[in-house]
């Protein structure tokens, strides 16, 4: 199967029960989305897929044939610089121990994409499906807060 994942081609031979977390990080050396509960309760696998998050663990890798993979490795620029969520949340200091941020970051871009960033009640509504053990979230709200306008902008 043909599957693009940050803008790179990649064919592959894989058993269909291969779930779209196991691929990019097994097969495809792509760590930042986590194994964290495996269930889709955590977040912690959340990517892009065709520009809408998706728990990648709960996501099978065959449905990603013929549609665009985004992971947090290809969120920042060819240039290297960060994309403006990314910047916020080292802003914001919105991150402690760091396990859950790929996954947070990838549903903060799509919270604003999908237009649920105007309030804080808005984006702690549409970010509940991702856990921060840590507690982090005011840090994580307020960096929404901050790049939506920038996003939004640029």
């Amino acid at each position: 199967m043909r599957i693009s994942v940050n803008g790179t081609q990649h064919d592959l031979l894989l058993d269909p029960r291969t779930s779209l977390l196991d691929l990019l990080r097994e097969r495809l050396d792509l760590t930042g989305a986590k194994k964290g509960c495996d269930h889709g309760q955590c977040g912690a696998c959340t990517v892009h897929l065709d520009g809408a998050r998706v728990a990648s663990c709960l996501t099978m890798a065959v449905q990603a044939v013929g549609r665009r993979v985004g992971t947090i490795e290809g969120v920042s620029a060819a240039t290297g610089a960060l994309h403006p969520m990314q910047q916020a949340f080292i802003d914001h200091d919105a991150l402690q121990c760091g396990y859950c941020t790929p996954g947070q970051i990838m549903a903060a871009i799509a919270c604003v994409q999908e237009g649920h960033a105007t309030s804080p009640e808005q984006i702690r509504e549409y970010m509940s499906g991702n856990i921060c053990r840590c507690g982090a979230y005011v840090g994580i709200v307020a960096a929404i807060a901050d790049a939506a306008p920038k996003m939004q902008a640029g």
